[in-house]
């Protein structure tokens, strides 16, 4: 269904009316299409805290946006750390998850510059109080002129339990991060990410300052300090690997499905039986193949394994059900058909494929939670519970998985996403869940199915653990 709100604020009267009533103003979002695959204009590199021993000029100048540097605090309007921006040229390849850069065109800032369309602060050298004004006197310049559906993107350092002034200043970046994000407004995003090792966050970076990231904001995102998986090609980076997509004849499924499948992988469509018609329409349109089964049967994993002898590099537990009623009138039913298809059947369907070695070396789980699993949501105690247990999985099984097996094991949690089942929520509940984000509108299928190529790339490899929200920092949890 259309966001008809979203329109009518596009519009100038809709402008005037909004304003003068102080209601929301979404600002349409810009995401990745192959005539427009990255962000348009300049990437701004800031830093606090002094040197943090990164090798960031690289890795930003492989992003797709024009990178150069400059000498230390001579950035139009900066007043804090040093910074390094650009209106030349970029250097290495583009990719999906980056792509190739077009002109200049955001908004204009102090003595008339052209504002950057990202900007990238260094706080991994913050270590104390007097540092984290650094925070401030990098980005408070230059945070309004950010163009719109623009990216900032801080880095942080992983928290040291041995110093509590590191840990807490470090920590203090999130409550920045996340209260940035809810005030930044047009369409422009903020995220933290942690790491000690910038080529191992290459594949993070890339997706964070991409319009692929446009209904993720307010993230906090630990990458390992691990080096990256090998060579990738940046364009079709799960050619030759297979990937098995559940409950992926329509929906959001099917968009993750699609955008598997245009990183080049073989993508497996699995869902029920009753919507086989559909699997296999979706299956021939990408070039891959159906899957038909009850993934709660006790053999589905068993199965799974059968029908791809081969092995499989990538899962993506997508397949969910609701079956919506307050515990006081929630007949045991409800509640235990919804554990089944969303929590009793992952665990399964993973343990079988990890036992029989199904999962190849190098491969990718990503596993659908929920922010509702995040925050609660009245009338949905079966669908928190079973996707707060996606989110448990996900943090147990992630360091035994990649020890054992040399898997990686992610999840995303969508929010407020416009699909046929949304559609059908009530008016006034619907539009409170599309307004009630930084971003004032619901997100679409694929923003979902970006973040999950994203996790499932063969560069990721670093990124392991992570429930990754896909809610326009929605205002319900963290």
């Amino acid at each position: 269904m259309a966001d008809r709100y979203l329109s009518f604020t596009a519009t100038a009267p809709g402008r005037f009316l909004t304003a003068r009533l102080g209601l929301p103003q979404p600002a349409a979002l810009s995401r990745w299409t192959a005539e427009r695959p990255s962000l348009d204009g300049r990437l701004l590199h800031l830093t606090a805290g002094g040197p943090s021993g990164l090798d960031l000029a690289p890795v930003l100048a492989r992003t797709g946006l024009p990178t150069a540097t400059e000498a230390a605090g001579t950035t139009t309007g900066s007043t804090g750390g040093s910074a390094t921006g650009s209106t030349g040229p970029a250097a290495g390849s583009t990719g999906p998850a980056a792509g190739s850069t077009g002109p200049a065109t955001g908004s204009t800032g102090p003595a008339g510059s052209t504002g950057p369309a990202a900007v990238v602060l260094d706080a991994t050298g913050v270590r104390d109080v007097d540092a984290l004004a650094e925070v401030h006197a990098a980005l408070h310049p230059v945070v309004r002129s950010v163009a719109a559906s623009g990216r900032v993107v801080v880095l942080g350092a992983p928290l040291d339990a041995r110093d509590h002034h590191q840990a807490a200043v470090q920590q203090a970046l999130e409550g920045f991060v996340r209260s940035l994000g809810k005030e930044i407004g047009r369409g422009r995003t903020v995220n933290l990410v942690r790491l000690t090792d910038a080529s191992a966050a290459e594949s993070t970076l890339r997706f964070l300052l991409s319009p692929r990231s446009a209904y993720v904001s307010g993230q906090v995102i630990g990458v390992a300090a691990e080096g990256p998986d090998g060579p990738v090609d940046w364009d079709l980076p799960l050619t030759g690997r297979t990937a098995l997509v559940t409950g992926a004849a329509r929906g959001i499924g099917e968009a993750v499905a699609e955008t598997l499948a245009r990183y080049g992988a073989h993508v497996v469509v699995l869902d029920v039986p009753q919507a086989a018609e559909d699997a296999r329409r979706v299956a021939a349109r990408l070039g891959g193949s159906a899957l038909t089964l009850d993934i709660t049967a006790a053999d589905a994993g068993e199965r799974i394994a059968a029908e791809l002898p081969d092995g499989l590099d990538v899962l993506i537990h997508n397949a969910g059900i609701t079956r919506d009623r307050r515990l006081v009138n929630m007949p045991a039913e409800r509640w235990s058909s919804v554990l089944d298809v969303n929590l009793a059947s992952v665990l399964r369907t993973t343990d079988a494929l990890l036992a029989k070695g199904a999962l190849r070396a190098g491969g990718r789980i990503v596993a659908t939670a929920s922010i509702a699993g995040l925050a609660g949501n009245a009338g949905q105690t079966n669908y928190g519970a079973s996707k707060a247990g996606v989110a448990g999985l996900v943090r147990s099984l992630a360091p035994r998985a990649l020890a054992e097996h040399g898997v990686t094991v992610n999840a995303v949690a969508p929010g407020f996403i416009e699909t046929r089942m949304t559609a059908a929520v009530p008016l006034f509940i619907r539009e409170a869940g599309r307004r009630m984000n930084s971003l004032a509108q619901g997100g679409l299928p694929v923003d979902v199915a970006e973040t999950t190529a994203w996790l499932a790339h063969p560069a990721s490899g670093a990124v392991n653990g992570q429930v990754v929200r896909v809610c326009g920092q929605s205002l319900l949890g963290a």
